[in-house]
């Protein structure tokens, strides 16, 4: 097993052809997770991936594990009778008004997950990579505790750990997110996050309105302050302008061994952007 990945995913449910919740009469179902769409991506292109989580007993559940299977990736579940699937309203936006997401996810499986619960031992057996993110902290405190011990568990194990700060301001707030995250630092190795994020969190980086034509310069400051501070390996910081809806420009960089490395500019037509980062 190549890599490994922890937390949530949920249902989806998108009113179709760009329809407000309150005009829909039918939904598209839709499954996906900040941690399981990596471990999606990673199989799609041949790397062997784990998906590792907590689900509903019960059919929501079941399509959850289903669609990730569908999509090559092997999973690790702790299987719960007594609690739900998280849920999530999204309408798609079309400029001028944007895309806007209704979370129905309070009291979901994985927020009740508990410590020593998964064999962390089974699941690293094996693996390389380990990657979580800073969604799945926010949840709830058995879900934090239940993270730092699978990233003390991958680094005893020997793996390589990714961790995206993902800031979510609907889960919980700034304040809260430094506290449980800074003591977690110390077990990753590759940290991907954004200019915002990071500012918000950590206190880093100054807060701008946008950077001309995507500049790299206040990017790369950003990821060796943060490197500086927490030590490490390598800090990935995406860029993104989104001037309309459905047109996109990304590129990202990242700080390793010393050197600046830039990805290329890309324009983007979007057809479904949640997902993407």
């Amino acid at each position: 097993m190549d890599l490994v990945t922890f937390g949530e995913a949920m249902v989806r449910m998108t009113p179709p052809n760009f329809q407000r919740l309150e005009q829909a009469t039918s939904f598209e179902l839709f499954v996906g997770g900040g941690e399981l769409n990596v471990a999606v991506a990673a199989a799609r292109l041949g790397i062997s991936a784990r998906w590792v989580s907590r689900l509903a007993d019960n059919a929501l559940g079941h399509m959850i594990a289903n669609r990730a299977r569908g999509q090559g990736v092997d999973l690790h579940i702790d299987w719960t009778k007594t609690d739900r699937a998280g849920l999530y309203f999204a309408e798609l936006g079309a400029a001028p008004r944007a895309s806007n997401v209704v979370y129905d996810r309070a009291g979901s499986a994985i927020s009740k997950v508990a410590t020593g619960a998964i064999d962390w031992q089974s699941v690293f057996n094996g693996a390389r990579w380990f990657h979580v993110s800073g969604i799945t902290p926010a949840l709830s405190e058995s879900a934090a505790k239940v993270t730092a011990e699978s990233l003390v568990a991958a680094k005893k194990a020997g793996l390589t750990v990714s961790y995206d700060l993902n800031y979510r301001s609907k889960l919980w707030s700034a304040e809260k997110a430094r506290a449980v995250q800074e003591p977690l630092m110390e077990h990753v190795d590759v940290l991907i996050t954004t200019e915002e994020d990071t500012r918000v969190v950590f206190g880093i980086g100054e807060a701008r309105d946008s950077y001309e034509h995507l500049s790299t310069e206040p990017y790369d400051e950003v990821a060796r302050a943060l490197q500086k501070r927490f030590e490490f390996e390598a800090v990935a910081v995406t860029l993104r302008e989104n001037p309309l809806v459905l047109l996109n420009s990304w590129s990202a960089i990242l700080v390793a061994d010393g050197k600046l490395h830039r990805a290329p500019r890309y324009e983007v037509e979007v057809v479904d952007r949640i997902g993407t980062g």
